[in-house]
């Protein structure tokens, strides 16, 4: 079953008197990847935040936001004064500037990011514990919708398989019909240029069998066909990060499709092949999105 690297998660919930609301979203990532934004009082959990979000997430750009809503008895709290004066200096300049009335600029300030934290504030021994739950909550609403992702991108890339296959098979029956237009135009030239009593037939026959076979594709058929075999096998495969396998696997299909087209010296092959080639782009492209 595929897992797409896109999915979004969401869990809410009490914990004392605090309540946290956590939303991830995930896109494809060829690493773990994650931009955390939290309350500057669990910053001291980040590290152990990462590592489980990791854990559960595996690889993707991950946008994770933990908000609190605060509820139960007011506590003391504490101004970062550096950081108001930080951010008082350009919007005073910038009011200015713009001929705007300054008097409200304190009031807007306090509401900015960190300038206002609570004092002496974190999560006990017991509340990390329910937060905990709730991060894995959060996360595990975003793998649920990674599985519905995930079948869409299997039906798709089954359909590009299936198509790339259909190709093969089409090119396939043109294959003996290949070899003799090739042969008989070698004993054309031949007969045009040099004469018909001119040229030894036992040695052309000789040298028509070596040219046949430096251009034969039937190989490059066989590998492509149990590429295409494999692939549908690895869809099938319970393996959660199965999206560089398949990746893998795309880069082979593309080298026989490649080899079949540089050997074909046939227009309808030829045909064959670039459609083949715009399949197996897209399915590159769906493959991305695949954990």
């Amino acid at each position: 079953m595929l897992k797409s690297m896109t999915g979004f998660g969401r869990a809410e919930r009490n914990v004392g008197d605090k309540t946290f609301l956590i939303d991830i979203k995930s896109l494809n990532g060829k690493q773990f990847d994650c931009s955390l934004k939290m309350p500057a009082f669990i910053k001291p959990f980040e590290f152990d935040i990462r590592k489980r979000l990791s854990e559960k997430l595996q690889r993707g750009t991950i946008d994770c936001t933990i908000s609190l809503k605060q509820t139960g008895n007011a506590k003391p709290v504490s101004i970062n004064i550096s950081l108001a004066k930080a951010y008082y200096q350009p919007i005073a300049e910038l009011s200015k500037e713009l001929g705007l009335d300054d008097s409200h600029i304190l009031g807007n300030i306090l509401k900015l990011p960190e300038v206002i934290t609570p004092t002496s504030d974190t999560l006990t021994e017991d509340e990390w514990l329910v937060f905990q739950s709730i991060l894995d909550e959060a996360a595990d609403d975003l793998n649920k919708h990674r599985v519905e992702e995930g079948k869409v991108l299997e039906t798709d890339l089954l359909n590009r398989i299936s198509n790339i296959e259909k190709q093969e098979e089409l090119i396939a029956a043109l294959e003996p019909k290949r070899k003799l237009k090739i042969r008989e135009g070698l004993v054309k030239l031949l007969e045009e240029n040099v004469g018909v009593e001119q040229y030894d037939k036992n040695r052309l026959e000789q040298e028509i069998i070596y040219y046949i076979e430096k251009i034969d594709i039937s190989e490059e058929q066989v590998r492509l066909k149990n590429h295409c075999d494999y692939f549908r096998t690895l869809l099938r495969d319970n393996d959660s990060e199965i999206g560089k396998k398949l990746s893998f696997l795309l880069q082979e299909i593309g080298r026989e499709i490649n080899t079949t087209g540089a050997k074909a010296y046939d227009s309808i092959i030829q045909q064959s092949v670039v459609l083949m080639k715009d399949e197996l782009e897209k399915a590159k492209e769906q493959v991305l999105n695949v954990l």
